[in-house]
């Protein structure tokens, strides 16, 4: 992977552990539509991941380089705070190396090699809202291709009360619902949001078609995830379109036009 100029290279060369999956594993994944891989990380790691992710976040914004989003707080109204950083991997060896590493598991859940889509950092300080139950591909990703596997990567201990993810296991046989809305109350008939709690270094890999959601963090403890989404080799390497296109409609906080609304639909 091509680093840009202004890459923000870590003191070390990082050298990361290969996550892979059991036979088992791959299996529930199939059924269930996700799979929890536990300690996938080691704590020394995740310590760097962590460090990471401070560097992500105290790096000056600039128009066309890292995509930072903020949010109002709900504990401290007329606050920002940080919800997300997108675009991270052409900014930081760290990150890119991360994504490498987890391409194996990917993909031997895909059937193939994995090539990289998307990814970001959810920060969910204490504060930050949640997310309404979705499927990843309503946001107009069947445009690029027709399946992607996300892996969730735990920085910090996620938990029920700030914010874990919730998945409905077995509803991503049911395929796409609509693109470009979050699921209807009638779509969730039957379903069941199970949460996933994960301590740092655990990993989630969930599928495009898998609902799921998180609640606000109203606790005082932060919930970091890194988010790595990735389709097959096969289908193409669609990362430099798809930013391409989000810039448009969607932009960073600070590439925004001035007295123009961005909604944020799923």
């Amino acid at each position: 992977m091509q680093l840009a100029d202004h890459v923000l290279a870590t003191p070390e060369t990082p050298r990361l552990g290969t996550p892979s999956l059991s036979d088992a594993q791959v299996e529930t994944f199939k059924q269930d539509g996700f799979v929890v891989a536990r300690a996938a990380f080691a704590p020394e790691e995740v310590a760097r991941f962590a460090r990471w992710a401070e560097e992500m976040a105290s790096l000056p914004e600039a128009p066309g380089r890292h995509w930072v989003y903020w949010e109002e707080s709900r504990k401290r109204p007329g606050e920002k705070i940080i919800c997300r950083i997108e675009n991270i991997t052409p900014f930081h060896a760290g990150f890119a190396a991360l994504a490498e590493a987890l391409k194996p598991a990917v993909g031997q859940l895909l059937g193939e090699e994995a090539v990289l889509f998307k990814e970001k950092i959810n920060f969910k300080y204490p504060g930050a809202d949640g997310f309404k139950p979705h499927q990843d591909s309503q946001a107009g990703w069947d445009t690029y291709a027709d399946f992607f596997v996300s892996a969730l990567v735990s920085i910090d201990k996620a938990t029920v009360e700030n914010g874990c993810l919730q998945v409905a296991a077995g509803a991503h046989r049911r395929g796409l619902f609509r693109s470009w809305e979050p699921l209807s109350e009638a779509d969730m008939e039957g379903m069941e949001f199970e949460y996933c709690p994960t301590d740092p270094g655990d990993i989630i890999f969930f599928d495009s078609f898998a609902p799921h959601a998180s609640e606000p963090n109203m606790s005082d403890a932060i919930r970091r995830i890194y988010f790595a989404t990735y389709n097959r080799k096969s289908a193409g390497d669609h990362l430099a379109q798809y930013y391409a296109d989000k810039r448009k409609s969607y932009p960073p906080d600070i590439e925004r036009e001035a007295g123009k609304d961005y909604v944020f639909r799923v």
